[in-house]
């Protein structure tokens, strides 16, 4: 029988008690107008733990498991989808630095992230190459015991706040094969020649900003190469899997978070005499988001639950991000509709989660991505 254990029920409400005592509606609805990374949030929640708790004890996380992660990054974007968000992609990347740094890498800034010193950012990306890592034209050449480094990585989270960022290199065009060109390199906010541009404001998650990565001729030294050289692809691709599960927990939050809202509003609404809630119409719609969020909690959970198992199944992983960022963009939609002119107002919330539903159904990947993953799983090899 499928059930939490007694630890993971307590950060499961460790972490509700905490969104609850931190998150003000007002406050966080001006901080999203103004496009305000939550900071004081950020650090009262590194000190509890919430930010690194899937990473090992030595780099003060908690040395739990991504079901825990997920389970909290549920419970935050359920309060607050924005603050969620904001929170989830603190440490964003952190992961290639735990599973494929160096021990002096590691040593030097994963506590800074887990601890709420610093933020973490994956640059990956590059205008006109969307998601084909393989064709990225950043290039990192050796110049004695250095990289230098020039291109240009847009749509970075936390662009211009992070401490440090893992990027994307091509470093061996002449490779056999396209897929091992390329190495990450782990370089810092304060190197001469990065500079950031912000993107402006989003339609969703407007607490992390994002922004285009410049890179003149910085030079990082060689022991910044996370990994072996020429395996970003395969590191990226790791993590981008690990990622979506962390993705689909606040897809999953956020789902979550609009239907409360909307359970407020029709149980307590009247018309023509009768509750909302008691219209079967009403009923039928409410029935339907409930079976979803049911479905896309199961799956979410299992992803995790074999991450945690020293598993990957990106199969999974996707089945889990699409399931889950489907029914948060369906389930706020409706809510919405529920909600009548209310739900166009900014005071009610839903029409927040229905703008974040939107941006976590698009990154790592939009449904078309993750059904072409697994499809081409499911169909295998064809002879």
């Amino acid at each position: 029988m499928f059930a939490f254990t007694k630890a993971q029920q307590a950060i499961r409400k460790a972490a509700k008690d905490f969104a609850k005592g931190e998150l003000d509606k007002e406050t966080t609805s001006q901080w999203e107008k103004d496009s305000a990374f939550p900071k004081d949030v950020w650090e009262k929640a590194a000190e509890l733990g919430f930010l690194g708790i899937h990473l090992p004890e030595k780099y003060s996380g908690g040395g739990l498991g991504m079901l825990d992660s997920a389970l909290i990054m549920e419970e935050l974007c359920r309060k607050d989808s924005t603050v969620g968000v904001a929170l989830g992609y603190a440490s964003h990347a952190s992961e290639c630095l735990l599973h494929w740094g160096s021990d002096a890498l590691k040593d030097a800034f994963l506590p800074k992230v887990t601890e709420g010193e610093t933020l973490s950012a994956g640059a990956f990306g590059e205008s006109q190459r969307g998601g084909d890592f393989s064709a990225t034209a950043t290039t990192a050449v050796k110049q004695g015991d250095e990289w230098v480094i020039n291109g240009l990585k847009t749509h970075v989270p936390n662009g211009g706040l992070a401490g440090f960022y893992v990027v994307l290199c091509q470093t061996d065009p002449e490779a056999a094969k396209p897929e091992q060109s390329a190495s990450l390199i782990l370089v810092e906010a304060n190197r001469q020649g990065l500079s950031t541009e912000s993107l402006g404001r989003k339609l969703g998650a407007n607490m992390t900003p994002s922004a285009n990565l410049i890179l003149n001729n910085v030079r990082v030294p060689l022991d910044n190469l996370i990994g072996k050289e020429g395996q970003a692809l395969a590191y990226a691709r790791e993590f981008t899997d690990e990622n979506k599960i962390i993705l689909a927990a606040q897809a999953l939050g956020t789902a979550l978070g609009s239907y409360d809202r909307m359970m407020d509003y029709v149980k307590g609404r009247e018309q023509f005499g009768r509750k909302l809630a008691q219209f079967q119409i009403s009923q039928h719609k409410i029935a339907d988001m409930a079976t979803k969020i049911e479905l896309s909690a199961l799956i979410t959970y299992k992803a995790a639950w074999v991450r945690d198992q020293g598993k990957m199944d990106n199969t999974l992983c996707s089945m889990a991000k699409m399931t889950a960022c489907r029914t948060a963009m369906e389930v706020s939609a409706h809510s919405i509709q529920l909600l009548g002119g209310y739900g166009y107002m900014t005071e009610y919330e839903v029409e927040r989660y229905y703008r974040d539903a939107k941006t976590l159904e698009i990154m790592a990947g939009t449904a078309g991505v993750q059904k072409d993953i697994i499809a081409q799983n499911a169909i295998g090899k064809i002879r």
